[in-house]
């Protein structure tokens, strides 16, 4: 099988969605709505997975001034900050039938090298805490327990700095 991680295109944002909402209960998972707008918005910060032809799995997230994930950017694309130091991983997606073949680590990869390439200071994210091993594997460091209540879960704030 081969994998090609690549640059999402707009007229995916369906595709997205719906693994979206393989990936993440309802109350955390973005809509098609949401995607498309974040598209719109920060459309650079969208990474796809393609396995033989077919989207599988995807990165997004905005761009923040600050090292830190509000709640308020999953909603509001007017907070991302092209000019900002720091990227932030809103969503790793990857169909349940294609995990534990390294492709959330590809995509993860991807963003990383996409945040050195913008010339962003690092990464941030909010993870639960059966994640917080794998994203250390990263390099990202465990700051506690995010100040977050996106979807009405705890979160862990997450932090690779360059």
């Amino acid at each position: 099988m081969e994998i090609i991680i690549r640059n999402a295109k707009r007229e995916e944002a369906e595709i997205l969605a719906q693994i979206e909402r393989e990936c993440f209960p309802e109350a955390e998972a973005a809509t098609e709505k949401d995607i498309a707008e974040r598209m719109g918005a920060f459309l650079d910060c969208f990474f796809v997975a393609e396995a033989d032809g077919k989207v599988v799995g995807f990165i997004n997230g905005a761009v923040a001034k600050e090292p830190h994930l509000p709640d308020e950017m999953y909603h509001d694309t007017g907070l991302h900050d092209p000019d900002g130091g720091y990227q932030t991983v809103f969503g790793l997606d990857v169909l349940p039938e294609y995990r534990r073949q390294g492709i959330a680590g590809r995509l993860l990869d991807r963003m990383i090298e996409h945040a050195r390439e913008c010339g962003r200071k690092g990464v941030v994210l909010t993870c639960k805490d059966h994640l917080v091993h794998y994203y250390a594997g990263f390099g990202f460091e465990d700051h506690g327990v995010a100040d977050s209540s996106h979807g009405g879960a705890k979160w862990n704030d997450m932090q690779l700095k360059f």
